[in-house]
């Protein structure tokens, strides 16, 4: 969560659902909003749905990042926030040595076709139907990892510890 609280953006908002309270309690002190999904177990689709409901009057992007992969630094989201000033599409994807991942930008006169998705595989399907409103972001290095067991956890640690040791 850190990272995209410093890489430039003026508000951040925390799609909370089956764990709130624990998601809230490991979040205080941080300088976000939360918005409830009752509906979490309907899919991805009803975050994405949340967040989007949740976003200031006036809010011209917004970045949708996924709470389990720490690995995305703040120096994608700003590659991601530049393409979309240069490109002016309404879709920036960074591709990880060629393969399409997250976090995804959306202008916001596309938040309306946002409203549209339904199920467990967030805005996937809108991406691809259009690849002419889509400014891709390439990166030369695998997608960040998404951590979601103890054992992910477990892994990433012993990554950065080795990294640690080599400096």
């Amino acid at each position: 969560m850190e990272n995209v609280l410093t890489a430039a953006v003026d508000d951040v908002v925390v799609v909370v659902g089956r764990d709130a309270d624990g998601v809230q309690a490991a979040l205080v002190g941080l300088q976000v909003r939360f918005a409830e999904n009752r509906n979490y177990a309907n899919g991805m689709s009803t975050s994405v749905m949340a967040g989007i409901e949740a976003l200031l009057p006036g809010t011209d992007l917004a970045l949708i990042a996924l709470g389990d992969q720490p690995g995305i630094t703040p120096n994608i989201i700003r590659r991601l926030i530049e393409a979309q000033r240069v490109s002016r599409k309404p879709i920036v994807v960074p591709m990880y040595a060629g393969q399409r991942g997250n976090p995804v930008l959306f202008r916001s006169d596309f938040f309306p076709e946002l409203a549209t998705i339904h199920g467990d595989h967030g805005a996937r399907d809108l991406i691809l139907s259009d690849p002419e409103r889509v400014e891709f972001v390439e990166f030369p290095f695998p997608p960040p990892a998404d951590i979601d067991t103890r054992q992910d956890y477990d892994a990433m640690l012993q990554l950065v510890d080795g990294a640690i040791k080599r400096k």
